[in-house]
Formats: C-alpha cells, sequence, structure tokens
C-alpha cells in the first residue's frame, strides 16, 4: 500500500460519516501524490498525517433567548487545524447545515488557500448551524454575544483571526468583536471583516469577488484570451457573486444570471447589480424579486433548473458547497463554456472536475480563486498592527498582485508535477510544499 493509499484509509477509518471533509482529503492527497511519495522526507515527518488531523476541534453550546423569551440552543464550533505559517486564520459560517464534517473541510481547504496567498496565516474554520434568516437584529446580537461568550477564550490577534463566511457580514462581526472587547478588555485586530469605523479594511467586501475575477482573467490571458466580451454566468447572489459580477461587468463581461437558495434569474441583457445589492444587501431579500422589478429577467425555481442551463462562455459559481455536479458539467462544456472559477468552497464535486478537466476546460480551484477574501483579511490584519488604514485602490493593488502570484505558483506547479493546464494539482501542490517545509522545519 503506497504511503497516500494508507494515509487516506486512516482518514477514513478515523472520520466516519464525514463526507464533505473526505472529499477534500480525497483531493488534495490525489492530486499531490506525486510529489508527496516522491521524497521519504514527508513520510518520515508524517507530514501528512499531521496534516490532515486538526491541532484541534473545539465544539460548544451557543445558547441564546428569541424574540419570544424563549431558551434556544444551537451548537458552535472552531477548528484550528494547522498554524506552521502563522495564526490561524479563517470565517465564520452560519447556516442550518453546519456540521463537524462541512467545518473540517473548510478549515482543512484553507490550510492550502492561506499558504498560496505568501502571507503568514495558518488555516482554521468555525461556525454554528444558527440559521440567522428570518431572525431579528437582538435574536441576532443574543446569539452573537453568546457565541463569541466561548469562541473569545480560543482566539486572539497571534492566535487565531475569525472573519465572515456564509451567514456572517459586517453586523455579525460587530456584534462579535464588541463582545470579544468587553469580555477581553482589548482592542485588536482579533476579527477581520470589520467595519471602517473600527479598523476594517476597504475592499474587503468586495474582495473575494474581484480575487476571483482576477485570476479568471490570469488564466485567459495565459491563451491569449480575456474577459471582455464574455458571457458570464453566476451562482450565488452574497458578497462573492455581487463583486465577482461587478468586476466581470467593469471588465467588459456581460453577467446574465445570479441566484439563490430558492432560485436564479436570467436576464439576457445583463443584471443590473444596483436593483441586485437593494435586494440582498439593504433588504435582505430573495432573488425572485429582481424579475418583478426588471422586466428583461426571468426567474427559475431551483427545483426546476440551475443557472448553468444557460450558454456562457465563463461560468463563476458562488453559492455553496457541491453546487455544480457533473450533469452541470456537461451541460456547460457542451455549450463550449471556455473557462470556469470557483468563487465559492469547493463547489464543484469531484466528478464535475474531472468533466472539465478531460474536456480541456480552463478551470481554476477553490484553493486558488476563492483566496481574495483571506488575503485582504490578511492584509487587514497588518493595517491593524500597524494602526494604519490604506485607500481602497491601494488594497486593491496589493488584491491584484496577490492574485497573480497566486495563478504563477499554480501554473508553475502544475507545469513542473502535472500538466501546464491542470491548475487543481498546482494549487493543492504549491500551497502543500510550503506548509510541508514550515512543519518539517518546526517540528512540529
Amino acid at each position: 500500500m503506497s504511503y497516500i493509499d494508507k494515509v487516506m484509509a486512516d482518514v477514513a477509518a478515523r472520520n466516519a460519516g464525514q463526507p464533505e471533509f473526505m472529499q477534500a482529503v480525497g483531493e488534495v492527497l490525489t492530486t499531490i501524490k506525486a510529489v508527496a511519495e516522491s521524497d521519504d522526507v514527508y513520510k518520515n515527518n508524517a507530514i501528512l498525517e499531521r496534516l490532515t488531523e486538526p491541532d484541534r476541534q473545539i465544539m460548544f453550546r451557543v445558547p441564546w433567548t428569541d424574540d419570544n423569551g424563549n431558551m434556544r440552543v444551537n451548537r458552535g464550533y472552531r477548528i484550528q487545524f494547522n498554524n506552521a505559517i502563522g495564526p490561524y486564520k479563517g470565517g465564520l459560517r452560519l447556516h442550518p447545515s453546519v456540521n463537524l464534517s462541512i467545518i473540517k473541510f473548510l478549515g482543512f481547504e484553507q490550510i492550502f488557500k492561506n499558504s498560496l496567498t505568501g502571507l503568514p496565516i495558518g488555516g482554521g474554520k468555525g461556525g454554528s448551524d444558527f440559521d440567522p434568516k428570518g431572525k431579528s437584529d437582538r435574536e441576532i446580537r443574543d446569539f452573537c454575544q453568546s457565541f463569541m461568550t466561548e469562541l473569545y477564550r480560543h482566539i486572539g490577534a497571534d492566535t487565531d483571526v475569525p472573519a465572515g463566511d456564509i451567514g456572517v457580514g459586517a453586523r455579525e462581526i460587530g456584534y462579535m468583536f464588541g463582545q470579544y472587547k468587553r469580555l477581553k478588555n482589548v482592542y485588536e485586530g482579533v476579527l477581520t471583516g470589520k467595519g471602517l469605523t473600527y479598523g476594517g479594511s476597504l475592499a474587503r467586501k468586495e474582495a473575494t469577488g474581484y480575487g476571483l475575477v482576477y485570476i479568471v482573467q490570469n488564466m485567459l490571458e495565459k491563451v491569449g484570451d480575456g474577459i471582455k466580451g464574455k458571457t458570464v454566468a453566476v451562482s450565488g447572489a452574497g458578497n462573492v457573486a455581487i463583486y465577482a459580477a461587478q468586476k466581470a461587468t467593469e471588465l467588459g463581461g456581460k453577467v446574465v444570471t445570479m441566484s439563490d437558495s430558492t432560485g436564479w434569474i436570467y436576464d439576457p441583457k445583463g443584471v443590473d447589480l444596483d436593483v441586485v445589492k437593494d435586494i440582498k444587501e439593504v433588504k435582505r431579500g430573495r432573488i425572485s424579486e429582481y424579475a418583478d422589478r426588471v422586466k428583461s429577467a426571468e426567474y427559475h425555481s431551483s427545483e426546476t433548473s440551475k443557472v448553468w442551463s444557460v450558454k456562457c462562455d465563463i461560468a463563476l459559481p458562488c453559492a455553496t458547497q457541491n453546487e455544480l455536479d457533473v450533469d452541470d458539467a456537461k451541460t456547460l462544456i457542451k455549450n463550449k463554456v471556455k473557462a470556469v472559477g470557483e468563487g465559492a468552497n469547493m463547489p464543484s464535486t469531484t466528478e464535475a472536475i474531472n468533466a472539465f478537466q478531460a474536456a480541456k476546460t480552463l478551470f481554476m480551484p477553490a484553493k486558488a480563486a476563492n483566496a481574495g477574501g483571506v488575503a485582504v483579511s490578511a492584509l487587514e490584519m497588518s493595517q491593524n498592527s500597524q494602526r494604519l488604514s490604506w485607500s481602497f485602490d491601494e488594497v486593491d493593488a496589493k488584491l491584484k498582485g496577490i492574485m497573480k502570484g497566486i495563478f504563477d505558483k499554480t501554473s508553475d506547479a502544475a507545469a513542473q508535477f502535472s500538466a501546464p493546464d491542470d491548475y487543481v494539482s498546482g494549487a493543492n501542490i504549491a500551497g502543500f510544499l510550503k506548509v510541508a517545509q514550515a512543519m518539517i522545519a518546526q517540528g512540529v
């Protein structure tokens, strides 16, 4: 049995009933096999065994009171996966689907994503199965304060710096930051994604979406192409989707779809982002309202179809994990999609990725494509440490440079160890090598 196969078997035995985590581990270990088995130093130092086992897994009860005075209880998580190259860094997700498997998969992915940025940040993730949808501001504040009352003892500016993720925006970060400050009596950059009035960074809200489009542009430019004049299908309607759509539009693309958990819209004239922002960021409404306000748009239920049925040149899945399956991939390939960039975390199934690669479709995985948000989070940490605030253009320029660096590292690793356009292997290998070398050097 090979080293990789043995580790996979051991991980599967220890993590039964955790499909998302096993999917993430399998994808990474399969693609780095040639490198991990090329030198006994990795086996002798048990690097893969250590990488696939979190430093610590924290689970806790989160009691809170609803508006009717009823006590409610949710479960909170923080997985501190690996801090070989810097403090644990990764978002907090609030969604009913959150469980140990999902948080572990996200934390594991974060190790390699953060490594690719070139910044000194390790991998971690957290969250709760609390659903913020339909909750009042008071209920959300009560939950966030209770959540932080336990989490605060495990985090710190030089230990673990959480950020936002699905269900956690500026409102939730603000409530959590206020509670941390109250409990610790210290003002430090312990959370990123903060409001601009208390230590947040300009361009943080836009960063993941912008970064996605920057790296897709890099990928297209390598083959003498670009986003200008292309039809773009986007899934999701949160921060990542909205700002990916905005940057794609700025670069000359036409975004024709967006979605949420209930359904999706198709606007052949190009999505009006001002309307989307009003619905999702101001009114916290459903994407179906777009079709009521824009005559050129169609609304489709998610029960009958997906955005990937629309013919497009570029596909940007920006909603959630495993949203794009092999049938969706086959539809996109049939419709001659040129490039796919993953804006969400692991939004494509393994079978879908295999289909894109077999069809020679340009495909940029989430570890590289989704890294813009955490990169600017790390820049926010730097600004907090220096008591500085950079302009939007300064941060955006740094982000653009970081995404170009990620593309170059991914492309170089693919060419050296796999195939020139195998960016899945390239991203995993480039991320792995840096973390592995740091772990060996530190002996921990």
